[in-house]
């Protein structure tokens, strides 16, 4: 389909790969099975090549980018920091027309990162809202993205072929279309994704060793997310810096507003305050 796209994207008849068969990639690609023409897996992992390839999860799995030259679709599907690292590699390797689609959890950077490619990438950002404590291959869910918020984050350069592609996808996964800008998803994402990440991981620190024991229900749903690895939040949050300080900024001002109407017991307004956030 390479040298058909002028004619319209059709899902069915092509070949895609995706780059990164963790969690989201791995899922992704189970979503896709059967319904393209066919899916080549790329990481650079090898127990994780091994995987997919045992449990059919893509026709073609390797850690050698030479392939590329093959896929009319290439997805990224890794950390923001690799995919940051990956974009700029990728005009050695591609030189046909591709769709380039990637699913990283900030965009403003990628998308710059992107727009720099050559005129032979038809290129889209995109960030499906969803994912599950486990990572890896191994936890991947062909259902993960159903009823999953997708947001797309077109470019200016982004044609209607691009588009066709990633809408077709998500359709095909069963999850729904966003649009946006960048600079929006970045700033919403500040406040629900990457701050209640920071807010988690304050709330674990804070907890001395002592009162482990007394651990709930509501401290461990609470501090949950501190769990996330740091490796693939750190990218997240050196991504999207201003909007995450920001965030927190807003946050200390609510805090703040708690503690003086405590301090003061002023509970008729504290209650107000805690009432709002029903």
């Amino acid at each position: 389909m390479v040298n058909q796209m002028e004619d319209g994207f059709r899902l069915g008849n092509a070949k895609i790969g995706i780059i990164g068969l963790g969690l989201m990639g791995g899922s992704l690609a189970k979503a896709l099975k059967g319904k393209c023409e066919s899916l080549f897996g790329f990481d650079a992992h090898l127990p994780t090549l091994e995987l997919a390839t045992a449990t059919q999860t893509v026709d073609f799995a390797s850690s050698d980018f030479s392939s590329l030259s093959e896929i009319d679709v290439l997805i990224l599907a890794t950390p923001v920091n690799i995919i940051l690292d990956i974009i700029p590699r990728l005009p050695s390797f591609i030189k046909q027309k591709c769709i380039l689609i990637d699913l990283g959890s900030t965009k403003k950077l990628i998308i710059e990162s992107m727009n720099q490619l050559p005129e032979n990438f038809e290129i889209i950002g995109a960030h499906p809202i969803c994912g599950k404590e486990k990572l890896g291959l191994e936890n991947a869910d062909a259902n993960l993205y159903q009823s999953a918020q997708f947001i797309i984050t077109p470019l200016e350069r982004t044609t209607s072929i691009a588009k066709s592609a990633v809408t077709q996808i998500i359709s095909a996964i069963g999850a729904n279309c966003i649009e946006m800008s960048a600079e929006a998803h970045d700033h919403a994402l500040a406040f629900t994704s990457h701050l209640p990440f920071l807010l988690s991981s304050a709330l674990a620190k804070t907890l001395p060793k002592e009162f482990a024991n007394f651990i709930g229900p509501g401290f461990r749903s609470a501090s949950r997310l501190a769990g996330t690895p740091s490796h693939m939040m750190l990218g997240i949050l050196g991504s999207n810096k201003e909007n995450v300080l920001n965030a927190i900024r807003v946050f200390r001002n609510s805090l703040s507003e708690i503690e003086e109407n405590l301090q003061n017991e002023n509970y008729v307004q504290l209650e107000k305050i805690l009432h709002q956030s029903q």
